[in-house]
């Protein structure tokens, strides 16, 4: 009896001495996530991280007027300076409601924020020596309002078009954002290995968000086995060429300042992590396609061998690989684009800015992601195809005097004229077969016939 699913997308209902198989694999995978997870463990555990600061407590405010005054302690040589002191009145903090000002100093639009009466600010609040007098210097604007109403037009969309499948992937999405915040950035800053850290981290993701949004079927299982071998090619390539290129970690001010307040962290390695992270989010899509486009060509057209699923597969996957290759390039040139900018406005080369390491570590990461992306799409496929025909293991056989031709053999005597038709074998059941391959129909039974040449 066949295997009932109630899922969005065609289960490839796998028999069960391969169904057996796909568990084993993962429990194995699984067994190697909690080992590592148990190894590379924070120190002091997991938790989620707090906003600090050095220098003092970071508060929100509201400016309540401002003003324009001499700037205190500077000397702009013979031109005047005007200053603008910025009078705010705090709103949280344990000095919510008290007042207090900073000085804005003069400078250039984009260089100097805008400030202006009714803005709600974040200040950095901290003590005058030994007076206990409060004193106050801009941080940044609070941005929550308009954060949270993206969030919640961005649940309404999920919710709308997934629905119920929709909340499922959101909380994989809710499941990854705690594996990030609770473990991997705590075991990063204690000096864990970063690139253990992300297989362990990417590894937990996968599970949570492919079988939360997909539901814990055959199709999920082999997408998830096709996510974790791509996530191996890309840690792999990614270890290699960083090493190659001698990608120190240290071309940006922002990991300058983590090493000096993070001691003992491997920047090299959160390169290889960043890799990583960034990658599993798009190896999902394109595993949970690559299976999906196999059952339904099975379903389509059950003759289908292994090599005309894989040939089939594949030739669906160069497309979507062709589109997200090109979205990952325009992901990082984008978040680059500062950057080239400035070369190209200084007249540093092409070559010249390429290898340079701030922009060839995003080279890096398009290219080695994009080759686990590749990876991701042979693997998966013959995975896929070798679950939904019932061998993990290609087998040839002929079936008819077509093979029989191209192998050599003997075609069969025809039968001689007028002697009574054979009776029909007997139907056996997929429980009742010796290889254990049942609940499902034999694949067998459709491979093609001699009339169908």
């Amino acid at each position: 009896m066949a295997h009932s699913h109630d899922h969005s997308h065609d289960d490839l209902r796998a028999a069960p001495s391969v169904a057996r198989v796909l568990r084993i694999v993962v429990a194995i995978v699984a067994v190697f996530t909690v080992a590592g997870l148990a190894a590379w463990w924070p120190d002091d555990g997991v938790s989620l991280p707090e906003g600090q600061s050095a220098q003092g407590q970071r508060v929100n405010a509201t400016i309540v007027g401002l003003e324009e005054n001499d700037c205190a302690g500077v000397d702009f040589g013979a031109a005047a300076a005007v200053c603008l002191d910025v009078v705010i009145e705090v709103t949280s903090g344990p000095n919510d409601g008290a007042t207090g000002s900073f000085q804005s100093f003069p400078g250039t639009q984009a260089a100097t924020p805008d400030f202006a009466a009714g803005d709600e600010i974040v200040v950095i609040e901290f003590e005058l020596g030994d007076t206990g007098e409060l004193a106050y210097s801009f941080a940044d604007y609070q941005r929550s309002r308009p954060l949270i109403l993206l969030a919640v037009l961005f649940v309404g969309a999920v919710l709308l078009l997934g629905r119920f499948q929709g909340l499922r992937a959101l909380a994989g999405l809710a499941v990854s954002a705690v594996v990030l915040l609770a473990y991997a950035f705590p075991a990063l800053l204690d000096g864990k290995p970063p690139l253990a850290v992300a297989l362990v981290a990417a590894s937990i993701i996968a599970f949570a968000a492919l079988y939360l949004a997909h539901g814990v079927n055959d199709t999920t299982t082999v997408a998830l086995l096709g996510t974790m071998a791509a996530l191996g090619v890309t840690g792999a390539l990614g270890a290699l060429f960083t090493a190659a290129a001698n990608i120190s970690g240290v071309a940006e001010e922002d990991q300058i300042f983590l090493l000096v307040s993070a001691e003992g962290i491997d920047l090299r390695g959160l390169v290889l992590a960043g890799i990583i992270i960034g990658s599993l989010g798009v190896l999902d899509d394109v595993t949970v396609t690559q299976v999906s486009a196999v059952a339904r060509l099975r379903k389509a057209n059950p003759d289908y061998t292994i090599r005309d699923l894989y040939r089939e597969g594949v030739h669906i996957g160069r497309d979507h690989i062709a589109s997200t290759v090109n979205t990952l390039v325009l992901a990082y040139a984008g978040a680059s684009l500062p950057l080239l900018l400035y070369y190209s406005n200084v007249g540093i080369g092409l070559s010249e800015s390429v290898t340079s390491e701030i922009v060839a570590v995003e080279v890096i990461r398009t290219l080695v992601g994009s080759i686990g992306l590749i990876s991701a799409v042979p693997l998966t496929t013959l995975l896929a195809a070798a679950v939904v025909t019932g061998r993990l293991v290609p087998r040839l056989r002929p079936t008819g005097k077509h093979e029989a031709g191209n192998t050599g053999a003997a075609a069969p005597a025809p039968e001689p004229a007028g002697a009574p038709a054979p009776a029909p074998a007997p139907e056996v059941s997929s429980s009742d077969r010796p290889d254990g391959s049942g609940d499902g129909p034999d694949w067998d039974e459709f491979t093609p016939k001699p009339t169908d040449f």
